[in-house]
């Protein structure tokens, strides 16, 4: 393919990147590196920031120690070497009202970008050399001929700092993009009608933001991202364009949620007051607030003919389990199968003990499919299942494979799985979906709510049951390991018991090999440096816990090993349990107090929080303390601060979201790249509110988005995340 000449050229949004003036084909080889292939991704490559310098100085008004932006032309420049390897780079910046000198000290290569006659904007601090204003390694950037501004305006000229990748520099991008932006930003389609521009405006002022009555069209938001003329102007630009990126998101997801309502079919489970007194009569305990709410919400979704699609989210301890049980009893009572699938088969056992002893003299019929049943005990319980002789089903992964449910009403997903689209296909029954509460331990900050589960229902519980201890949190170095081992035997002798969790399993393992593997950061030092829970145990037992009854605990030991060792702990047979993150969520001994948390620096935030959980179960006090890997004092880690003050789980996700950033948006729960490219989840909350009001509101009276101007905004939608969210189901 030849270039383009010079007099048939005209440039369109299409044109590819190496026949832009300037570029050519070894400099579109580094753009690409960017994304950048053809004019229009240009457009929408996003400044990462923006830098403000002074307004545009004149000689006479320079004030040493005063940052000041000057502009001119080049008229002497001289590369000197004072010793071998040591150099002075100068120049003479002149204009109308004077000159100034700028120095660069051991950059020779500055003599090759500032020469004879260039003109240029320099920003610095200016000192006064002899009779001289002097600049030393000021900020600069080649202007071409018609860029300078005008020296008597007000304000400075903004700048755009671009993201980069070797051999391409901030002066390449700004001179790149200023043209093209002016040429060809009035090229695009926009997307966002007058009127819905205005109502979003509207939203966003009386949310207590500063923005025109209408926000920028697509053209001007443009110029104001890259080439914003003041700070109003760059404020309506990047607010229009990240509105514009979180609305089709939200659209996306309200379109989602009502074919989840208008198109798939779910039994229709009816809880009387009878029945619903009934129910909680079997809780031998005062329910919370919170509890009680979200338990009428759920009984209301569960009699509609559409499926219930609900995120239960609350704190470590808040009783999201017995919010579980209320929903199946509901299912039972409607006549309907309910099952529960659990992360580890740990937990499974466990709830599947919990129901047995709570549904002891009733006539519902309580099943456990897990992997380590024989093949007959296997056989005979998906028989059951299959002919309805089992009303309540708990099990792991398990339940997807070669399991036929009766009636199947209900599904509970008990945190870390999050069920896609064949999933949902497999547990239909007949075309009939059932109801489906998913469950989260680990709170979730109020943007991903609405971005990741925006398709959903959200029920939060942050009451916790009265009468439950206080944990204590400690963080600690090594000189810390003796006291706190005296601690541990102490408590055990008031009767109290003690986890100490380790951060693998043993020197060839990391914990990624665990059940519940969130886990550990790969940029972390190696394997090597970290302690096992295979030494930690035979440190502990022949050394500060020698005469205790300490017991092991891991991922890679067979499942009714695991299930023996826990049966043992929580029957108060073993004084502390050594384990790695498998005791991570649900494992529920409201005795264990106690926890030693090992190469704490190496947890997110929400793990460190869910393993704290594990000693908030009863009524005595629980003590924490995390131990830290390496020199430095645990105090500058600044996660491990957080965490040590903070016990509310809300809180720390909010934290820890603003620590780690949001990743991914969408991005584990569907394959492709739906990545944000110019919104920020944390930053940009308010807007988010916003957008996702409007487009259930816009969804809501037109489901279709059939209206007149909406055509575009539909197709964007559906181009960016029709393969992320399946809006049929697919079945």
């Amino acid at each position: 393919m030849s270039e383009p000449s010079s007099s048939e050229s005209t440039l369109t949004l299409t044109t590819p990147i190496q026949y832009l003036p300037g570029v050519g084909p070894a400099r579109a080889t580094k753009l690409r590196k960017l994304g950048l292939r053809i004019a229009r991704d240009i457009l929408f490559l996003f400044p990462r920031n923006h830098t403000f310098p002074p307004p545009p100085t004149k000689v006479a008004d320079l004030s040493e120690g005063e940052p000041a932006t000057f502009i001119g032309t080049i008229t002497d420049a001289e590369l000197m070497s004072r010793t071998p390897g040591k150099s002075i780079f100068a120049a003479i910046v002149e204009n109308d009202s004077g000159a100034v000198r700028i120095v660069f000290f051991n950059q020779p290569f500055r003599a090759e970008q500032l020469t004879f006659e260039t003109q240029v904007r320099i920003s610095g601090t200016p000192k006064l050399a002899g009779l001289r204003w002097e600049f030393t390694h000021p900020q600069y950037e080649i202007v071409q001929e018609g860029e300078l501004p005008d020296e008597d305006a007000p304000g400075g000229l903004i700048l755009a700092n671009y993201p980069l990748t070797e051999g391409i520099k901030q002066s390449d991008l700004r001179r790149l993009a200023r043209p093209l932006v002016n040429e060809l930003a009035g090229q695009l389609t926009e997307v966002l009608p007058e009127r819905l521009r205005t109502e979003a405006a509207q939203r966003l002022n009386a949310a207590g933001m500063e923005l025109p009555d209408v926000l920028p069209g697509i053209s001007d938001a443009l110029r104001g991202i890259h080439l914003p003329e003041s700070e109003a102007d760059l404020t309506a630009a990047q607010t229009r364009l990240v509105f514009q990126e979180l609305l089709v998101m939200q659209l996306a997801l309200a379109m989602r949620r009502r074919s989840l309502t208008s198109e798939l079919r779910a039994p229709s489970l009816e809880c009387s007051a009878t029945v619903r007194n009934r129910i909680l009569r079997r809780f031998p305990f005062e329910l919370t607030g919170d509890q009680r709410r979200v338990m009428d919400v759920i009984a209301g979704d569960m009699a509609r003919q559409f499926p219930m699609n609900r995120l239960l989210q609350g704190d470590v301890g808040s009783g999201k389990t017995v919010v579980a049980i209320f929903a199946m009893l509901v299912a039972v009572a409607g006549e309907h199968q309910a099952t529960l699938m659990a992360p580890t088969e740990v937990l499974a056992r466990q709830h599947y003990a919990t129901l047995k002893r709570m549904l002891a003299d009733s006539r519902v019929r309580i099943g456990l499919l897990c992997g380590s049943l024989g093949a007959a005990e296997r056989r005979d319980t998906v028989e059951k299942i299959r002919t309805g002789e089992l009303d309540i089903v708990i099990g792991t992964q398990a339940l997807l494979y070669g399991v036929e449910f009766h009636r199947l009403g209900l599904c509970v997903i008990d945190e870390q799985h999050k069920f896609g689209v064949k999933q949902r296909v497999t547990l239909r029954d007949g075309g009939v979906d059932p109801h489906y509460l998913v469950m989260s331990a680990t709170p979730i900050p109020r943007s991903v709510a609405m971005t990741q589960f925006g398709d959903v229902d959200l029920s939060t519980l942050r009451e916790k049951p009265a009468g439950r201890g206080a944990v204590h949190t400690y963080l600690a170095g090594d000189s810390w390991r003796d006291r706190w081992w005296s601690f541990v035997k102490e408590r055990v002798a008031e009767g109290r018991q003690a986890f100490v969790v380790a951060p693998r399993v043993g020197p060839e393992v990391e914990t990624a090999d665990e059940e519940l593997s969130e886990l550990i950061d790969p940029a972390e030092p190696p394997a090597e440096d970290i302690t096992s829970v295979h030494s930690t145990y035979e440190q502990l037992r022949t050394g500060p816990l020698k005469g205790l009854r300490v017991g092991l605990l891991h991922g890679r030991m067979a499942s009714d090993e695991k299930q023996q060792v826990m049966e043992t702990f929580a029957e108060g047979e073993l004084d502390v349990l050594v384990s790695t993150t498998v005791i991570e969520v649900g494992i529920d001994v409201p005795n264990a107090t106690v926890m030693a948390i090992l190469g704490g620096n190496r947890f997110g935030l929400a793990q460190l929080h869910q393993l704290r959980g594990r000693v908030s179960r009863g009524t005595h006090a629980g003590h924490v303390c995390v131990f830290v890997d390496g020199d430095k004092p645990p105090q500058d880690d600044e996660r491990l601060k957080v965490f040590e003050q903070t016990l509310d789980g809300f809180e720390l996700a909010e934290a820890d979201f603003r620590l780690r950033g949001p990743g991914d948006v969408l991005g584990q729960r569907q394959s492709g790249d739906a990545r944000l490219r110019i919104a920020d989840l944390h930053r940009d909350v308010e807007i988010l509110q916003v957008a996702r009001e409007m487009a259930q509101d816009w969804i809501d009276q037109d489901p279709e988005m059939e209206s007149e101007g909406l055509e575009d905004l539909k197709s964007q939608v559906l181009r960016r995340y029709g393969n992320h969210l399946d809006l049929s189901d697919g079945a």
